[in-house]
């Protein structure tokens, strides 16, 4: 968590844009947030059928952990479009961002609930001494 799913006609996004974009999608929302790279994972699917945008668009959905402000999700938004058009070619108007939030407590990273937001370090803390525990074991 967060997790973000782009979508976008097979063959839009080529493989480089792809990492780029990943790249770019964990840089805005560490900078905005403030939350570890570790939490973030960003999946891309090809749907060249059922495509919402005629063929041509991207889509990009995230699932952020709750507790972020309007302007933390606007700014994310913009910059993550802005990444996709960039990185990818594909016209501004033809790329969706939305964003959802869900409670920390319903995600799990690593086998533990994510912290609330601002409470990461202790938890990567706690996290770390768990694996390196098991690890012993």
């Amino acid at each position: 968590m967060p997790l973000y799913m782009c979508n976008a006609a097979k063959g839009a996004i080529s493989a480089e844009a792809k990492s780029k974009i990943a790249a770019d999608v964990t840089r805005i929302h560490c900078e905005v947030t403030g939350a570890p790279a570790t939490f973030v994972h960003v999946f891309f699917f090809e749907e060249a059928e059922h495509m919402p945008l005629d063929g041509h668009g991207a889509v990009l959905f995230g699932t952020i952990r709750g507790g972020r402000t309007d302007a933390q999700k606007v700014q994310m938004k913009d910059e993550m479009q802005e990444a996709i058009r960039l990185q990818a070619g594909v016209p501004q108007e033809k790329i969706s961002v939305l964003i959802a939030e869900t409670p920390a407590n319903w995600v799990m990273e690593g086998g533990d609930l994510l912290p609330e937001p601002g409470e990461e370090a202790e938890w990567l803390k706690a996290h770390e001494a768990k694996v390196a525990e098991a690890r012993t074991t």
